[in-house]
Formats: C-alpha cells, sequence, structure tokens
C-alpha cells in the first residue's frame, strides 16, 4: 500500500524548485538529500531529492534533473508516495499509523458489528471514519474512552460509543 508523505505544489523562483505541502511527521528524514522518492502518477518519478529548504514555513525543494520552472511546473500536483511497508512499528502499544486502522473491521464491545474503517481524519481530534452497509457513515473520535480495543492481528477495532453516536 502506497502512503502519501508529501504533494508538490507551485514552481518557486525559475531555477526548478518546487513547494512541498508536507504529510508526514519525518519531512527530514523521507527528504533527505540524495533521497530517491516514488511518486503517484508513477510516470513522473522516481524523484531523487537534490535538496531541500525551509521558507517561511514552506518546505522548498529541487530534484535531479529537474531544471527550470517549466520543469518545476510539469510536477505539480504530484504525490510524493512510500510504501507502507517501509514504515517502522512506533514502539507505542497505544499508536497506530492510519494505514495499520485502514480495513479493520469495527464492532462493538459487545460484538455486534458496525463497519469497517475507511479513513482516519486528523482535524484536531482523530476521527475514524466507518463505513455502515446501508447506513451513513460513522465518524468515531478515535480516543480509548471510545475505542478500548485495537487487535491489528485479528483484524479487529472494538468501540464503546455513547446513546446516539451510531
Amino acid at each position: 500500500m502506497q502512503l502519501v508523505v508529501g504533494r508538490i505544489g507551485r514552481p518557486h523562483g525559475v531555477r526548478g524548485e518546487v513547494t512541498v505541502e508536507v504529510r508526514t511527521d519525518e519531512p527530514e528524514r523521507r527528504f533527505a538529500v540524495g533521497a530517491s522518492i516514488a511518486t503517484d502518477p508513477p510516470g513522473s518519478g522516481p524523484l531523487v531529492v537534490a535538496g531541500r529548504r525551509w521558507h517561511k514555513g514552506v518546505l522548498l525543494m529541487t530534484f535531479e534533473g529537474v531544471i527550470g520552472r517549466d520543469a518545476a511546473e510539469d510536477l505539480r500536483g504530484t504525490m510524493l508516495v512510500i510504501d507502507s511497508a517501509d514504515i517502522e512499528p512506533t514502539g507505542d502499544p497505544d499508536e497506530f499509523h492510519d494505514h495499520q486502522l485502514i480495513g479493520l473491521a469495527v464492532e462493538t464491545v459487545a460484538g455486534e458489528p458496525v463497519g469497517e474503517v475507511e479513513d482516519v481524519l486528523h482535524h484536531g481530534q482523530d476521527l475514524l471514519v466507518v463505513r455502515r452497509e446501508g447506513q451513513e457513515e460513522a465518524l468515531i473520535p478515535f480516543v480509548k474512552a471510545l475505542v478500548p480495543e485495537v487487535d491489528l492481528a485479528g483484524g479487529r477495532l472494538v468501540v464503546d460509543p455513547p446513546e446516539g453516536l451510531l
């Protein structure tokens, strides 16, 4: 499974530098000079990082072989991706990567099926987007009080929703 770690934005200047919307907690590691990064669409890469710098809170990057504003513009909208297998476990038993949660079956503490985790949103508080058959999707705050058990090996997640949440 591919995970997006960045999205190339507009060119910056005339020498091939681009803005990058960072979608990783580890930009220094993921975008190290010399790193080869896969792309979506695949035909745009892989791209090799030639340089990177922060400018007014925005990551600016250059890639080998991308010279000039026109070449940089051709990359606009390209997603920078990694394979989920390349992500190390966090070491914290209560911390999970989004790709580990997506696809898990959701059931209540009483064992009643609820649906499947479709996405994880990060809007101040992490929310699980749960697809339910024949019903509207449910948004469940990803907190220990409402999600007491995450069983990755068993492919399931247990929720204890307050009345009215589902």
